[in-house]
């Protein structure tokens, strides 16, 4: 008879889980054996420190775009994990915890390991956090953690207790389960009126000066974003997130941005008359154009960030690829105007001090040097990451 843990694995597999990442402790023992006797599919991967296992979980949802999921034994090893989830949550990826609890009947007894992880995780995992009590439940508790985790692009959490790790799978227990299982999931399309769209054309086409601002909720709008650039000869700006919307080689995007950016962004959001926002939750206002300065447009599919860091005229609600669709053919070319003219010789001027920097002499090496000549001999679609700070940049 199979047991509550080979139940989760295979419907997380079912949900096209790919790995896992974790580490080993006595109060996830059933959900180890589990993944011992068949893991249907899933690479676990080991790590050394739970705190590791949730980033990498977060570093899988952000370069796959898949879902990410972590496991962790109960008490120290389930706070562990918070430091990763809560990347996780302020980026927007989807990730699931699966962290382990103290039996049943030992809690409330101050039992070894226990933690009330209800309320550690509350806040990180807000928006679907449960404790299953009955293998009966189980199932429909993964496949809410996953739907909600996806469709929110957010961290969810499922504690389940030791001895229900290891008890006899939700099959021997209800014929007709309370809680229905259903796989099927379905991307929520929000899409912004015919009349939000004609009023944001409006304001891109009165533009004398426009720069685009891009976040991580561009990503799948490349070439979208570039048409609307040609077409309203704008600059294109990156935020940490949105670094590899558009490739830096393009004449006309300047950038990162922020603390760590770069001139030609700066001296973009300094002078521009309009702003474009698409996806992006940009944490740092004070280097956006000054408020009252820029007429604002911004596209994001969460109307609660619409003039989070801006004061915007008009906010579609949508996803950005589908939105630009409908915004780009309302638009007037404005053909190479002058302002886009300044855009590319800021950038050019940047690239070639950035060259200048990248050939100083240094001892032993200048760290520059290593990235420019990497640059140039990394194949296609190479993915390089650093740890957030100067590095970044």
């Amino acid at each position: 008879m199979k047991t509550v843990s080979d139940h989760v694995l295979a419907r997380l597999a079912a949900w096209g889980v790919r790995r896992i990442f974790g580490y080993p402790g006595d109060g996830v023992n059933g959900l180890f054996g589990a993944l011992n006797r068949d893991a249907h599919g899933i690479t676990f991967v080991q790590a050394r420190h739970e705190e590791t296992a949730a980033l990498m979980a977060t570093g899988h949802a952000k370069f796959t775009g898949e879902l990410g999921v972590c496991v962790a034994t109960s008490g120290p090893g389930a706070i562990h994990l918070l430091n990763g989830l809560y990347d996780a949550k302020m980026d927007h990826q989807p990730v699931v915890a699966i962290v382990g609890q103290a039996a049943r009947a030992a809690i409330g007894g101050d039992a070894r390991d226990e933690v009330d992880l209800s309320n550690l995780f509350r806040d990180v995992a807000h928006d679907y956090l449960h404790e299953a009590t009955n293998p009966a439940e189980v199932i429909h508790l993964v496949d809410r953690a996953v739907r909600t985790a996806k469709s929110e692009r957010t961290v969810t959490a499922v504690i389940i207790p030791k001895d229900v790790q290891e008890m006899t799978g939700p099959e021997a227990y209800a014929e007709r389960p309370a809680l229905q299982r259903d796989l099927s999931y379905t991307v929520r399309h929000t899409m912004p009126t015919d009349t939000d769209l004609g009023r944001a054309a409006t304001i891109l086409n009165c533009g004398k000066r426009v720069a685009i601002l891009l976040g991580a909720g561009a990503y799948g709008a490349s070439q979208e974003i570039i048409d609307l650039a040609d077409a309203t000869s704008a600059g294109v700006a990156k935020a940490l997130l949105g670094r590899s919307v558009v490739p830096d080689d393009l004449s006309f995007v300047t950038g990162a941005i922020g603390l760590l950016g770069t001139k030609p962004s700066a001296d973009m959001m300094r002078e521009c008359d309009t702003l474009l926002v698409v996806g992006s939750g940009f944490p740092y206002s004070e280097f956006l154009p000054r408020e009252g300065q820029a007429k604002a447009v911004q596209i994001d599919a969460d109307p609660r960030r619409i003039g989070l860091r801006y004061p915007v005229d008009v906010g579609l609600i949508g996803d950005a690829k589908e939105t630009l669709r409908r915004l780009i053919p309302l638009l007037v070319e404005k053909g190479h105007t002058a302002w886009r003219a300044r855009v590319e010789e800021n950038v050019r001027a940047w690239w070639d001090l950035l060259q200048k920097r990248a050939m100083v002499p240094a001892n032993p090496i200048n760290p520059e040097r290593v990235v420019w000549e990497l640059s140039a001999r990394l194949p296609d679609r190479a993915m390089i990451t650093a740890d957030s700070g100067s590095a970044t940049s």
